[in-house]
């Protein structure tokens, strides 16, 4: 089992960039920032009272991308996921190139239908229904896929044209990952089947269960071979010094899968995770202060990684 990083892009870059560092140092696989441009409206419930959660900061996703590329040489990088509606996929598919060039070959190109309405009113960007967000994603695919295989591609879709549209340098991997990020069973998941070459979700343990075999249905229905597309969870991590800690914690848990335990029963937790057919857990520090970040991820995996 892989173990992705997931470095919130609402810290400084100096931050951002220390925390990767340090991930990559204590034997971390990959690092990932999500691609938003603000936080949701209302925020995400933990921030300082009287303050606009809009107003934070946040980082812009493929500019943190290139320049971790450059500053941090050894783990696989991704978005996790870009939300398609925020950039033409063919001016996506050459921003991938260029940091797959960058990284020498580690970029994965984590992509998802978008989802978060506040950045589209905000910066007026189409937002529409999600049938509509479902339809572009798929159309989205077929443009990158076609950029990335072909000297020139015409695509006319719903959504974009593409008239002898050339991609030069190709990414340096063939083929470059796509990873396509949601849970949506009647549009995502066919989605990922057609295009992708790995899934994420927010799971549990028998979520991952369920997944992975709706995955397996529609890549044998599809006459495709189910181990040609990886499969990773997202889930909050809570490291605790105590059993009786845990308990509390668990007991105050809701909402996104989380694991929480001490070194030990994480690696129960961890074990579960990978019986059930998980080839990455992504795990994030948005839950985290700055500068308990650094110690929970070198923790995490001396004391529990390496248990597995």
């Amino acid at each position: 089992m892989r173990f992705g990083f997931w470095a919130s892009s609402g810290s400084e870059w100096e931050h951002i960039l220390a925390v990767s560092r340090a991930a990559e140092a204590s034997g971390w696989d990959g690092v990932w920032v999500p691609d938003h441009f603000m936080p949701p409206e209302g925020g995400y419930g933990h921030e300082p009272d009287g303050v606009d959660p809009e107003l934070l900061i946040n980082h812009e996703c493929w500019t943190l991308l290139a320049g971790l590329a450059a500053a941090v040489p050894r783990v696989r990088l991704g978005a996790m996921v870009t939300g398609n509606t925020y950039r033409h996929p063919a001016v996506l598919a050459k921003q991938a190139a260029t940091v797959d060039h960058i990284s020498g070959g580690r970029l994965v190109l984590g992509l998802g239908a978008g989802w978060q309405e506040n950045e589209h009113r905000r910066y007026g960007i189409t937002y529409g229904t999600v049938r509509d967000r479902a339809d572009r994603l798929d159309e989205a695919c077929a443009v990158i896929a076609g950029l990335f295989a072909n000297e020139r591609t015409d695509f006319d879709g719903a959504h974009y044209r593409l008239q002898g549209a050339p991609l030069v340098p190709k990414p340096l991997q063939d083929p470059l990952p796509i990873m396509i990020g949601g849970r949506g069973e009647r549009r995502t998941i066919p989605t990922l089947v057609r295009w992708g070459h790995e899934w994420n979700g927010w799971c549990t343990v028998a979520d991952m269960g369920h997944f992975n075999a709706l995955i397996n249905r529609l890549c044998d229905a599809a006459g495709r071979d189910p181990a040609t597309i990886a499969r990773s969870a997202a889930v909050i991590l809570n490291l605790c010094d105590s059993e009786a800690d845990a308990a509390r914690r668990q007991e105050r848990s809701a909402g996104r899968p989380v694991l929480v335990g001490t070194p030990a029963q994480l690696v129960e937790q961890v074990a579960a995770y990978a019986a059930a057919g998980t080839d990455e857990l992504i795990i994030p520090d948005f839950n985290l202060r700055p500068e308990q970040a650094p110690e929970i991820a070198e923790r995490f995996m001396t004391e529990v990684a390496a248990a597995l």
